[in-house]
């Protein structure tokens, strides 16, 4: 090999390798993900479980609480904003899409969890009945399931559809609005720092929030789980 040719096969290599270094040094990009539960539904304020799509509506107090937390979130200035294929979580979403001037993007993997036999029955039971196999979930039986609805595996393979769309949509701090079964059971499902003591400690409330950093990918990191009291 001549010593020029010897030259350009070295720099060629060394190019090659510098940039296979800046492709794996760059890696999936962390971005801060706002799980936010939707505001007082009529179901709700009737303490019965529903969670038939659409669904019903919010309640002048859920209106009300949507205005409220929507000037108290607008800051963060998300890039995106998402809601499930019912009615309360689109309409929770309204008031924070018209601060910040952006669009509500539908997902149907936010969707609350199918209540299956559950459905209609006392939201004060939820512990024995509608939650006991979600729970089994916390403990690493996804194939538990909610009699007449859907397995562990099942609901977290529609939820994380749902969130690689989101990621894949670029923004780096987007937010969406979900159900408060979806967003608990996902969130102690999947995050490196999962608190199962949550779940009955800090059930979450109407507006409340979760957030969450990392991707798809590497994984995700619990970074606030925020159970105060809905405002109204």
């Amino acid at each position: 090999m001549t010593t020029i040719r010897r030259f350009v096969a070295i720099a060629v290599v060394a190019v090659l390798t510098a940039g296979c270094g800046s492709a794996h040094a760059a890696g999936p990009r962390t971005i801060t993900l706002t799980l936010v539960r939707h505001a007082q539904s009529a179901a709700n304020a009737s303490g019965l479980i529903n969670t038939s799509t659409p669904g019903p509506e919010l309640t002048a107090t859920g209106w009300c609480q949507a205005r409220f937390v929507a000037p108290q979130l607008a800051p963060n200035h998300y890039d995106g904003i998402y809601a499930s294929t019912m009615i309360r979580s689109q309409q929770t979403a309204t008031p924070i899409s018209q601060l910040l001037a952006e669009p509500v993007t539908v997902l149907p993997g936010l969707r609350e969890i199918e209540a299956g036999q559950y459905e209609g029955t006392p939201e004060a039971n939820i512990a024995q009945t509608y939650l006991a196999a979600p729970q089994q979930w916390l403990r690493g039986d996804r194939s538990a399931r909610i009699p007449g609805s859907v397995d562990g595996k099942e609901f977290e393979a529609r939820f994380n559809e749902a969130v690689q769309h989101i990621y894949d949509s670029g923004q780096q701090n987007p937010v969406a609005i979900s159900h408060g079964a979806a967003i608990m059971m996902w969130v102690l499902m999947t995050v490196r720092n999962p608190d199962p003591s949550l779940l009955a400690t800090k059930p979450m409330p109407n507006v409340g929030h979760v957030v969450v950093t990392g991707n798809p990918s590497d994984g995700w990191t619990l970074a606030e789980w925020d159970a105060d009291p809905p405002p109204c």
